[in-house]
Order: C-alpha cells, then sequence, then structure tokens
C-alpha cells in the first residue's frame, strides 16, 4: 500500500512541476509584464502602468524620459523626441505616490540611466499623505533580488496576460509605445464635458489651516531630493501639471487655497534650490487653465493640449526662477480669487444641459 501511496506522490510532484514549468515557461516567453524584453513581433497590449513600467524602464533605452501620474497619460513619447532631439519614453503611474516613482527611478537608473528627467508633477499627489500607498505596485519586478522573479513566473495572473497578449496579437491588436496607455482617443474634451462632470463643492464654512499640507509636502519633496542628491549629471525638468480654472473654483470653495499655495510655495523653494533642477510652471498658464476646451473634467487636459506645453516647458517659456517665486504665487492668487467663476456656466452650458437633463446638477442651488 505504502507503495501505491509512494508512487501517487511521485506522479502528482511531477505532473505540479511540470505544471509550474509550463507556466514558468509560457510566462517567460510572452513576458506580457515587458519584464525581461520588448517584444519583436508583436506589438506589446498594454494593461497595467504599474506592472509594466518596471520593464519599460529596464528595456527601453531613453535620453529623455517623462514621468507623471494621469495627468501626463495623454504625452508622447515621439513628443519628446520631436522636442528634447533624442529617444524619449514617458513613464506613467495614475494616481501614483512618490514611493511609486521613486522605485520606478531606482530601476531606471540601475538598468538605463537618462540624461534628462520629466516629471510632470501634480499638485493633487505633492501634498497627499504617502501612508495612504497600497501594496497595488509589485516590489518584486523593481527591487535588486532576482530571485524573487518567480513570483512573476509563476502567476496565475501573470499566465493569463500572457494569454491575453497572445490573443490579442493574433487579432491584430495591440499598441505602440507611443499610444500605450494613452486614452485621449476613447475620451470626450470640451468646455461642456468639463462642466459637465464637475461637482461644485458647497462653500466651506471655515478655512483649512495653512500648514495643513506642509508636513506631507516635505516628506514627498525629500522623496525628489535624493534623485537629485544621487544623480547631479542628470537634468531634471521639473513642471506643475495645469489644471483647469475650476480645480481653483474648488479649492476656494472647499477653503484649502492658501494652504495649497503655501504648499507650492515650499515647493517651488525647495526645487529651485538644486543646481540641476528647473522648475516650470504651466500650473499658472491664464490661456490655458482658463480654456476649458483643453479638459475632460477638472484637471485632465487633452493630449493637444499636453504637447503645447511640452513644448513650452522645453523653450523654458514657463520656466520659474528662485527669486520669483512669491510674486508668481501672490500673483496667481489675485487671479483666481476674484476670478468669475459662476460665468463660466453660461447659457450655451445650461442650453446643452436641457437637451438631456430633466434637472439642473444637484449641486445647483438656483
Amino acid at each position: 500500500m505504502n507503495k501505491i501511496y509512494e508512487r501517487w506522490a511521485r506522479r502528482f510532484l511531477a505532473a505540479l512541476l511540470a505544471a509550474l514549468a509550463l507556466c514558468g515557461g509560457i510566462v517567460y516567453t510572452v513576458d506580457p509584464c515587458l519584464y525581461y524584453r520588448m517584444p519583436e513581433d508583436r506589438l506589446p497590449a498594454f494593461f497595467n502602468e504599474r506592472y509594466q513600467a518596471a520593464g519599460m524602464a529596464k528595456n527601453v533605452p531613453a535620453e529623455t524620459v517623462l514621468l507623471g501620474t494621469s495627468m501626463a497619460a495623454n504625452y508622447r513619447s515621439s513628443w519628446i523626441q520631436e522636442f528634447y532631439h533624442g529617444p524619449g519614453l514617458r513613464i506613467t503611474i495614475p494616481d501614483g505616490y512618490f514611493s511609486e516613482f521613486d522605485q520606478v527611478v531606482d530601476l531606471l537608473f540601475r538598468k538605463n540611466p537618462p540624461k534628462r528627467v520629466l516629471f510632470a508633477l501634480d499638485l493633487n499627489t505633492l501634498i497627499r499623505d504617502g501612508r495612504g500607498v497600497t501594496d497595488a505596485m509589485p516590489e518584486y519586478l523593481y527591487n535588486r533580488n532576482p530571485l524573487d522573479d518567480v513570483k512573476y513566473l509563476l502567476n496565475k495572473d501573470s499566465l493569463y496576460y500572457s494569454l491575453y497578449a497572445l490573443q490579442t496579437s493574433r487579432q491584430g491588436g495591440g499598441q505602440t509605445l507611443d499610444e500605450g496607455f494613452t486614452w485621449d482617443q476613447t475620451s470626450l474634451w470640451g468646455r461642456y464635458e468639463a462642466l459637465r462632470t464637475y461637482d461644485r463643492p458647497p462653500v466651506a464654512e471655515e478655512q483649512t489651516p495653512e500648514d495643513a499640507y506642509l508636513q506631507f509636502t516635505r516628506e514627498n519633496l525629500a522623496v525628489m531630493e535624493d534623485w537629485f542628491r544621487d544623480h547631479p549629471e542628470t537634468k531634471f525638468e521639473i513642471f506643475f501639471s495645469p489644471y483647469s480654472i475650476l480645480f481653483w473654483d474648488r479649492s476656494l470653495r472647499r477653503g484649502d487655497l492658501d494652504a495649497r499655495l503655501k504648499a507650492l510655495e515650499l515647493a517651488c523653494d525647495t526645487l529651485t534650490a538644486y543646481p540641476n533642477v528647473r522648475l516650470h510652471a504651466p500650473l499658472f498658464a491664464r490661456d490655458m487653465v482658463t480654456e476649458l476646451n483643453n479638459y475632460c473634467d477638472y484637471v485632465h487636459h487633452s493630449g493637444e493640449a499636453g504637447k503645447w506645453v511640452l513644448g513650452n516647458v522645453c523653450a523654458e517659456k514657463f520656466l520659474l526662477r528662485a527669486e520669483d517665486v512669491k510674486k508668481t504665487l501672490a500673483e496667481w492668487r489675485e487671479f483666481v480669487v476674484h476670478y468669475d467663476y459662476d460665468a463660466l456656466w453660461d447659457q450655451d452650458f445650461w442650453d446643452q444641459w436641457y437637451e438631456t437633463h430633466d434637472q439642473p446638477p444637484a449641486w445647483y442651488g438656483g
């Protein structure tokens, strides 16, 4: 009887090892996360930025790398190449935390150190408590330990996405690096759309303290400061992503405008102090942010607007110097405080709204 059990156990173990080997072989060969190589016989199937950013950082050499949240998702690598005259790469982490960008930067400089890093600095990310980060970022794809690659190779999700990548290729799908993770072609853009999707908050009874975001801002800035100190030979071009004027309406009504401006002042003072950093502020480009046709909601601008932003960053049209920080922020505060936000909801908006609605927006009081 014992021999029967032993024979069954050996067969089960052999079958299990064969299944694991098959799974690992498929994942290694297809490599859906682009971890070992970029595919040469098909276009990549893009499905998760946090999983595939590691492969792009490792396997796509570029002189200029653009990093950012969803605010930079609709930029194109070809634009980087056009403006900076060399190979470019865009890597985005939607709703990314600084600790997640830090993993990308660490891997990038270990494998393919760029000459220049562009960072689309998202104000909402800058002032956010980093302790809210989840485990969505697969550390085993970014760390220095090759042994835990087994978590990628022997992973049911990796196997699923291997089959997904093969099926996508068979159907003639996939995307180029230029178009991977972009979504501007499938979204609605324009003044009406930005206003329609904006949930205007009520006016707060109390103001947020000016120092409310400073501790989180310091912690997040410290992550970037390590980049600057560790890579003094690299040029860092940091630019504040340009939210629409609706963002400032939201900030005013929620009562945290001065707290956000104080965080911006701290960031500007910190970033302009480094010799290998240049700071750009399209966030304060009035013509851009007040033209709601550039937006699909209160923060995200179109790819076309993004190309304009990137070209002007390259041309140093938004360059912000240390001696100009206080004046720039004071002028911006004056502008947004006295802007006529109510006039945005004009007759054209209401005419379009009532074509498909019987009632005004929930926030509208009359």
